[in-house]
């Protein structure tokens, strides 16, 4: 008991009473509960990461509705996706693939 009476009469009785309790109110939210700053900045970093990959996802949804709607309504670029993608030919045609490396 003597150690804190000394620690306080050294260190502490020179600092404002306020000013200790504030300091000590802000150590406590950021070390203890559940919800501490440290905690909350991650989730709102994983939160910021994920509405990202949302607005990605959305995009990509957007390019390949454009995509199959344009395949079904036109007849030449169907037959040109088939011939790319998945290397389909008429009876009488060669057909060369070129692979880059």
């Amino acid at each position: 008991m003597s150690f804190l009476k000394s620690f306080y009469n050294n260190y502490l009785s020179r600092i404002n009473a306020y000013v200790l309790v504030t300091i000590a109110i802000v150590a406590f939210t950021f070390i203890a509960s559940d919800s501490n700053l440290y905690i909350r900045y991650t989730y709102d970093e994983k939160i910021r990461e994920l509405e990202k990959e949302i607005k990605h996802y959305q995009d990509e949804i957007k390019i390949n509705r454009e995509k199959l709607n344009s395949l079904r309504t036109d007849k030449v670029g169907l037959e040109r996706f088939a011939r790319e993608e998945y290397y389909m030919k008429k009876p009488d045609e060669d057909i060369f693939i070129i692979r880059k490396k």
